[in-house]
């Protein structure tokens, strides 16, 4: 077959050429619902984010003209002098010191204690498996509030009041953590544990060079998670810590308060710097946060 065979007549149309980009319509009740949903989500992000424009703003305004009638977003002087005076006017290097210990240490127990103990409730079988999951979950139907004073005696009797201890006891487990990563567990494939156990690999060892490998973005979310309750945690330090020197930046902010209640632009500055470290984990793990909360609810 020659090449002139195949080669389409001069003047003659391309058989694509009859098929149109899009014969389907756009009905105008479905533009003006794009319309109206993206209205609305613009408004809504709108609303979230204007308080902490104001309080960006803010932190950089004169003092009279926080709370300023007629409101004016732009200061009429910029003082960004506000985020370095803070840090003699007050201990934020040691709240912020004391707070990225608790956030680091409690999100790695939760991380390590969650995952292996969800490890055990997904792979392994033993009597009472699932009625012990159950119960173990049903714990977070429970508010703190209602068992908070017998834990504090009983960490009180063990003399741990007032020390980091009491902070990293309390937080370092979580049932939340264990049913997050056994969703994600239960995802993974039979298959390749029963293979490694062919191979001669201990459950542990399963544990920690199988499954912990695949679990990067369930242990990236419950990390974030983790890290974020623990950094804004107030009730905690505040019934366990006395010591000035063990004040959490939540702690810490409420006695800047105290001490200079009439300073709003610089109150204003401590909570801009209060919520910074948490923006910045976020943003920089927002797609793996993402991406494990999904996985860790799907089915295999």
């Amino acid at each position: 077959m020659t090449a002139a065979s195949i080669t389409p007549a001069a003047g003659a149309k391309s058989p694509s050429a009859d098929i149109p980009f899009n014969k389907k319509p756009i009905s105008p009740a479905k533009v003006i619902g794009t319309v109206i949903g993206y209205v609305a989500m613009i408004a809504i992000a709108a609303f979230t984010l204007l308080p902490f424009i104001w309080m960006l703003l803010a932190s950089v305004k004169p003092n009279n003209e926080v709370f300023m009638v007629p409101f004016k977003w732009l200061p009429s002087v910029w003082h960004f002098e506000n985020y370095l005076n803070i840090w003699t006017k007050s201990d934020m290097l040691l709240w912020v010191g004391n707070t990225v210990f608790f956030a680091i240490i409690v999100t790695f127990l939760q991380v390590f204690t969650g995952s292996f103990a969800a490890y055990g409730f997904s792979r392994i079988k033993f009597v009472g498996r699932n009625a012990l999951f159950l119960v173990y979950i049903a714990t977070m139907a429970v508010p703190w509030q209602s068992y908070m004073i017998p834990q504090f005696k009983m960490l009180s009797s063990w003399g741990l009041v007032d020390t980091r201890w009491s902070i990293v006891l309390l937080q370092a487990f979580g049932a939340f953590g264990v049913f997050m990563m056994k969703q994600f567990y239960d995802t993974i494939p039979e298959e390749l544990a029963e293979a490694a156990r062919l191979d001669g690999l201990s459950e542990f060892g399963i544990y920690a060079r199988i499954v912990l490998p695949l679990s990067g973005p369930s242990i990236a979310a419950l990390g974030i998670i983790t890290f974020t309750n623990t950094w804004n945690d107030y009730m905690g330090p505040l019934i366990y810590l006395r010591s000035q020197n063990l004040q959490t930046i939540q702690l810490g902010l409420k006695t800047f308060i105290s001490q200079f209640n009439a300073d709003y632009a610089m109150i204003m500055t401590g909570s801009v710097l209060s919520i910074l470290p948490i923006l910045v984990v976020f943003l920089i793990g927002q797609k793996q946060f993402i991406e494990g909360i999904a996985t860790s609810g799907m089915k295999g």
